[in-house]
């Protein structure tokens, strides 16, 4: 039996969501010279689900991950791709690969930049600040349309709207309102 990876995630407990994808982010933070112990790390994911205010280290964590999401933005933009075309373009249809060796490294550019887009968004978007938050909309929604159900990426996606816009795991109209959430944070900064 193939396991549910996406039906796990949403099983998480909150807080070790959010420390299962700071570690997940540990070498781009570290690239952003932020580096934090496992009881940090341990704080901001108990902070974040008992919706403390931030500490400093998280302050930190957020501005990282604010430049760690515009380089993976840059890597997507050399190839003249948003987040969103990106999702909906199959390896076969982009441009620069002639053999499997750049095939290969090719896929592990576009891969690595949607993954740590959509995982930054969602971690950035879990700590309070909603400017990507657009993005969790575009994962979520580029699953729905291609299979009908959330990968692991959209599901953590989903959590962190949930989480951040205040909207019970059991609404039936969650998108709804995570929709009108991510729209009215927009209209806020705008």
């Amino acid at each position: 039996m193939i396991p549910d990876r996406a039906g796990n995630v949403a099983d998480w407990e909150f807080d070790k969501l959010v420390v299962i994808l700071l570690r997940q982010f540990k070498r781009p933070l570290e690239a952003q010279n932020i580096t934090l112990s496992n009881a940090q790390i341990t704080q901001i994911g108990e902070d974040t689900a008992a919706r403390r205010p931030l500490n400093d280290d998280a302050q930190a964590v957020r501005a990282a991950l604010v430049a760690v999401i515009a380089e993976s933005e840059a890597v997507l933009v050399q190839w003249k791709l948003t987040f969103a075309q990106s999702l909906r373009t199959e390896m076969t249809n982009m441009p620069g690969w002639e053999t499997t060796a750049d095939f290969l490294d090719v896929a592990n550019e576009k891969i690595n930049a949607e993954v740590r887009i959509s995982a930054g968004a969602s971690l950035l978007t879990i700590l309070g600040d909603p400017r990507h938050a657009s993005y969790l909309l575009q994962a979520i929604d580029h699953d729905l349309h291609t299979d009908g159900r959330l990968d692991v990426d959209a599901m953590i996606a989903k959590r962190a709207l949930l989480h951040a816009a205040a909207i019970p795991a059991d609404a039936h109209d969650w998108l709804d309102q995570a929709r009108a959430w991510v729209q009215a944070q927009h209209n806020h900064t705008t």
